[in-house]
């Protein structure tokens, strides 16, 4: 049973979907485990319902206390947990690998590490020592939130041959408008999802209007399940970017 809707894709990737016995709320994918039972969220799963599905191993992803503090609580129980942390892909890798063992699967880690390697490496192939323009991740509007760079989007960012505009190391950084001004990203990425429901292109948004990615036209919207979430998804996530950044910009509006 895993708390964390990558590692679901990550067994999936492995042919184990059907070992899986259970799903939080809003983890829904693949859609073979839409009907499985829901013992709550990702940081606060229901203890008795987590009790009546009985797992051989839950899983959680590292990273927020709470939801550590949700797998401790199942351990202390005598439930069998794996806590995991990816914040790059190497970090992935090993994540998958682990799986393997904990299943029993070696193999099928090994098979999706390389797939997944292999599709990085194509992306690393097509990009090569083209120049890298420069990305903004915007997180969370309003009280602005970006992606620094110890994040999985920085690691993103990178493969896709881009360079993270934010250069703090840290997951996640509060900015003021003033400093996203001040660096002036070439690309601006805003997610949208549950950190960021009414999310709208910067090109929207007037306080943005000066900014180098809304005045050539490369500021998108994108999944947040995608981008954010570090798991298979997040070799996607190298993909779409890749494409959106070998487009050629438009002409850069004059005031």
């Amino acid at each position: 049973m895993a708390l964390y809707g990558a590692l679901n894709e990550i067994l999936a990737g492995m042919g184990l979907t059907g070992r899986l016995v259970a799903r939080t709320e809003a983890d829904s994918q693949p859609p073979a485990i839409a009907g499985l039972p829901v013992i709550g969220t990702h940081m606060r799963p229901n203890i008795e319902r987590v009790l009546a599905v009985a797992p051989d191993l839950v899983l959680q992803a590292a990273g927020r206390g709470e939801a550590e503090e949700a797998a401790a609580s199942l351990a202390r129980l005598g439930l069998p947990t794996a806590v995991f942390a990816m914040a790059d892909f190497p970090g992935l890798y090993s994540a998958i690998a682990r799986l393997g063992q904990l299943t029993g699967e070696p193999d099928a880690a090994a098979k999706l590490v390389a797939g997944l390697t292999a599709r990085l490496d194509a992306v690393a192939a097509k990009t090569g020592a083209a120049e890298r323009p420069t990305v903004f991740f915007e997180v969370r509007s309003g009280s602005l939130l970006a992606a620094g760079q110890g994040s999985m989007v920085d690691a993103v960012i990178t493969a896709a041959g881009g360079k993270n505009a934010v250069a703090t190391d840290k997951k996640i950084v509060r900015l003021a408008d003033e400093e996203l001004l001040r660096l002036a990203p070439q690309v601006c990425l805003t997610q949208r999802g549950p950190m960021n429901p009414e999310a709208r292109p910067m090109a929207e948004r007037p306080e943005y209007a000066a900014l180098p990615c809304v005045r050539n036209g490369r500021n998108f919207l994108v999944d947040e399940a995608v981008f954010s979430r570090p798991g298979p998804g997040s070799v996607t996530a190298v993909e779409a970017l890749a494409t959106l950044l070998a487009a050629t910009p438009a002409p850069e509006a004059r005031p």
